[in-house]
């Protein structure tokens, strides 16, 4: 098997803010293209992320999403300048610096980058 991408499909209650919250936190620019209504996709490098508005209840496993940045410290700093609720950054020696936070409907994200 030879996958082509990958797309990431998050619930959201509010499609009309939940763009703009991902377009500041992650500064994009898009979205790249709205296949349906009430659906939003942006091209980050190799990933594509959906945002479906549709009911955001949890019901099973709670699904992190974890993005590889530059720098996470910087990311995080970043994000606390935005007033965005992060949480604190951890250092795994000699593997990764990361933080994990929320998106308005209480999707899992977290940045990381590698050391």
């Amino acid at each position: 098997m030879d996958v082509k991408s990958v797309t990431v499909g998050l619930p959201v209650s509010d499609i009309a803010r939940a763009v703009d919250w991902y377009r500041r936190v992650f500064e994009l620019t898009g979205p790249d293209l709205q296949p349906a209504g009430g659906v939003v996709e942006f091209q980050m490098g190799p990933l594509w992320l959906q945002l479906g508005e549709e009911p955001t209840k949890r019901s099973g496993a709670e699904v992190i999403t974890r993005f590889g940045v530059e720098d996470a410290a910087a990311e995080h700093q970043r994000l606390i300048n935005l007033g965005i609720d992060v949480g604190p950054l951890e250092h795994a020696p000699g593997a990764v610096n990361y933080f994990d936070f929320l998106d308005p409907d209480g999707n899992a994200l977290s940045f990381y980058s590698e050391l």
